[in-house]
């Protein structure tokens, strides 16, 4: 059984196949169930893959002693994610007639003021979702509080234009939060924290553990089971594939996997763990990669999505496994009671498919703190929010004569999976930051990968582009002007 808050009422899901959507259960369109639905229409659906934002609602989570509200995409969100949660609605936002005061005068909350006063809905199709977008940012804490754009940039509106938007978002940018959620979040905290203590629940194909030993204990009966973590990306094989997932298995609330852990010599990362949630400590040791981060997707998506998700998608074009590639990170493995290390150099063998055993899970990933020199670079027909055509991560470390005494280039969209260019890092180590060397790498990487052609771009492209990442990292490292072309 699902039990999450629905604003401040329990519900409890009994009946609802696992691999329903959020936004199906919210607008009643689920097949499997006549009851487990709520009819809330407000929440639109507009691409059900995670981009537009018309159906974004925020959830609350417990961390620690506070209530953190955060955004989430209810297109691709399943309904397993929601168990221990309070979940918010744009219905939510007008309150209970018996316990909102605001309702009975008919005002409308903050944010949906700041809206109506600066002109921002025109057809108001997309209204919703930027309301429960601002709704998040009202309630951000200062320190923690996201740009203004950041917020919005999940959000697509086509007829208003962003900027009453925008102004609409300023003109709440020093006001407090005083709705009846911010006084009610003790009491919500307390409802949110009986559901935990209630232990790991399963039912209608899912299974929400609270422990690791409960998790590798199933993984280990049920091996055919889908691991649900930010669902990101698990949610478009059911929105955009259309498949069925018989058997889910959710990571979300098991402490250990959500924890963070640093000494001197590494980070050690939970594999549950947020983009949004890493992205300070990234900012700190690796602030390239975390600049990165805010090109992966939306607000929305960095909330949910996580980092041993998109390790074990084992997509070529996944985002952080490069990085991580050209960091030295590795991963601990678990099956049942045995733990065992690998260098994620190892971990990926072809297109889809990994080191990972039957049963076995990705528990944490592990970063050393290395003196590095990473620089990461995305190419992309977008900005942000988009699929990488070709991401490129290159951490070379020099001597005092200039000479390259250690190198790691990674990319990823080049090959059926993310891959270290090993024969272009064989040339560079040893070898001086000059142009002659430069040639040599750029043909060896021309020699070692063989990309695909597709719709975001040629084989061809692809290949020269890699070996433009590679002498603007020199140009950068070096400080020079650089200038070799890469013939085919």
């Amino acid at each position: 059984m699902i039990r999450f808050l629905l604003n401040d009422r329990l519900v409890v899901v009994e009946d609802t196949a696992s691999d329903t959507t959020v936004l199906d259960y919210l607008r009643g369109n689920t097949e499997t169930s006549t009851t487990s639905h709520e009819k809330r229409t407000g929440t639109k659906e507009g691409c059900c893959s995670g981009d537009c934002g018309a159906c974004t609602v925020v959830v609350g989570e417990p961390e620690g002693d506070q209530l953190k509200y955060k955004t989430m995409n209810a297109c691709i969100a399943l309904m397993p994610s929601l168990h221990g949660k309070q979940l918010l609605t744009v219905e939510d936002l007008a309150g209970s007639p018996e316990t909102n005061q605001r309702n009975k005068k008919g005002e409308l909350h903050p944010v949906q003021q700041a809206l109506v006063d600066h002109h921002g809905s025109q057809c108001g199709f997309c209204t919703p979702g930027i309301v429960m977008s601002l709704f998040a940012l009202h309630h951000e804490s200062a320190e923690d509080k996201p740009d203004v754009l950041e917020a919005l940039g999940g959000n697509l509106c086509r007829c208003t234009g962003y900027r009453p938007l925008v102004d609409a978002a300023n003109s709440l940018a020093n006001a407090q939060a005083d709705d009846e959620f911010f006084r009610n979040r003790q009491q919500t905290l307390s409802k949110l924290q009986t559901i935990e203590q209630q232990g790991s629940v399963s039912g209608s194909g899912a299974f929400i553990p609270t422990s690791e030993g409960e998790l590798a204990q199933y993984l280990l009966d049920n091996p055919d089971a889908r691991i649900l973590a930010g669902g990101t990306d698990l949610g478009l094989d059911v929105t955009q594939q259309l498949k069925k997932i018989e058997k889910l298995v959710s990571v979300k609330n098991i402490p250990s996997l959500q924890t963070i852990h640093e000494d001197n010599n590494e980070l050690v990362i939970g594999s549950a763990v947020t983009y949004r949630k890493i992205s300070p400590l990234l900012t700190k040791y690796f602030p390239e990669f975390a600049h990165m981060l805010d090109r992966l997707g939306s607000q929305q998506i960095r909330n949910q999505g996580t980092l041993g998700g998109n390790i074990g998608n084992a997509s070529p074009i996944g985002d952080t496994p490069p990085v991580l590639l050209a960091l030295d990170a590795s991963l601990d493995l678990r099956h049942g009671d045995n733990i065992r290390n690998i260098p994620l150099n190892q971990f990926f063998l072809d297109y889809k498919k990994t080191e990972l055993t039957s049963g076995e899970y990705i528990a944490r990933i592990r970063i050393p703190k290395k003196p590095h020199q990473l620089k990461v670079y995305k190419l992309s027909k977008r900005y942000g929010d988009d699929i990488s055509t070709v991401l490129a991560a290159i951490n070379l470390e020099t001597n005092g004569d200039g000479q390259i005494t250690r190198a790691r280039v990674a990319l990823g969209g080049m090959a059926a999976i993310p891959k270290r260019a090993e024969l272009c890092e064989k040339i560079l180590t040893g070898s001086p930051l000059d142009n002659e060397t430069l040639s040599q790498a750029k043909a060896a990487i021309r020699q070692e990968f063989k990309p695909m052609s597709d719709v975001r771009a040629s084989s061809e492209y692809r290949l020269e582009a890699a070996c433009n990442l590679l002498e603007r990292y020199f140009m950068e490292l070096s400080g020079q002007n650089v200038r070799i072309i890469c013939h085919a």
